[in-house]
């Protein structure tokens, strides 16, 4: 998830010695992490209940010589939870050009960085991936430390096939850019992920809806692993309809379900079903609609129904 720019009063620790001891907490249980080869590790966090961090991932934070994270007042609630005391930097898309070469440094000099997001799995919906392509090509390794991730616990608890999906990120923010977005998106067979935000979550549902049909499946993940945590599942039309009653709160998941599988049109039948569209629609209009009932192209039906028009 991308982060706010900091503020200037923002603490950064990156500086403070590491402390001698790799101690951690589990409840009232002391732990000792074991020491770390030097790289750079991609540590999971959780995406709303701190029960969820996992063993291997609080080993790799207390043992780490440095945390970058994506804001550290974030990271600190974590590292107090658990009795972390590993020094932390800021390491956002805002500060990346100035504080990815000290990460750089502290590689070659041997140490272990580890790498957080403020919830979730790093480099998702991230710039994060930068980074890891510059310690690659410098000879270092990266050390992937798997756990929390919301595209796939909404994916999993969505009751939409699962084999084979694609997750999409946030959607553009203005309705044009958007629309075109889901049109690329359209005809992809694997069900669809989407990050959304709640003051945009109407909007995008109906523009799903026009897009890809108002009878097509989803689900849409609200604070998952958090307090208030729900799953609205239906069509787009009966979703897009749910969350145009009134304003939404929380950070969201949208899970499409892939596009029905439809016999392949030939040039023929498109010409019979646009034919029939024009009569009480125009061209845009008849395109769209001919692309829903085939799964042809929708920019090739519109070109294709404007010469029609034209004869």
């Amino acid at each position: 998830m991308k982060a706010d720019p900091m503020s200037s009063t923002e603490p950064d620790q990156s500086e403070a010695p590491k402390p001698a001891s790799r101690d951690f907490f589990i409840g009232a249980h002391r732990m000792t992490a074991p020491s770390l080869a030097c790289g750079l590790y991609i540590v999971a966090t959780p995406i709303g209940n701190l029960g969820d961090m996992t063993v291997r991932g609080l080993e790799v934070l207390a043992a780490a010589d440095l945390v970058a994270c994506e804001d550290t007042r974030v990271t600190s609630t974590l590292m107090q939870r658990f009795g972390l005391k590993t020094p932390l930097t800021a390491y956002h898309e805002h500060n990346a050009q100035k504080v990815r070469p000290r990460l750089m440094a502290a590689l070659e000099a041997g140490r272990a960085v580890a790498l957080v997001s403020d919830a979730g799995t790093p480099l998702v919906s991230d710039p994060g991936y930068r980074l890891v392509r510059e310690v690659v090509e410098a000879g270092h390794k990266v050390f992937p430390v798997p756990g929390a991730s919301a595209p796939l616990a909404a994916l999993v608890a969505s009751g939409l096939p699962s084999d084979t999906f694609c997750f999409a990120g946030f959607l553009p923010q203005k309705g044009g850019p958007r629309s075109a977005r889901l049109e690329e998106l359209s005809r992809i067979p694997a069900t669809l992920i989407f990050f959304e935000s709640p003051h945009r979550i109407a909007a995008s549902l109906a523009d799903m809806a026009s897009v890809f049909g108002g009878e097509r499946e989803a689900a849409v993940a609200r604070e998952i692993t958090k307090r208030f945590e729900t799953f609205e599942r239906g069509t787009l039309e009966e979703l897009a309809r749910h969350f145009a009653e009134g304003p939404a709160r929380g950070e969201f998941v949208v899970v499409i379900a892939p596009p029905p599988e439809r016999p392949e049109a030939d040039a023929g039948d498109a010409d019979a079903l646009l034919a029939e569209a024009l009569k009480t629609m125009k061209a845009a209009g008849a395109a769209k609609h001919v692309a829903q009932l085939t799964g042809l192209d929708r920019k090739d039906l519109y070109a294709r129904a404007l010469e029609m028009k034209a004869k």
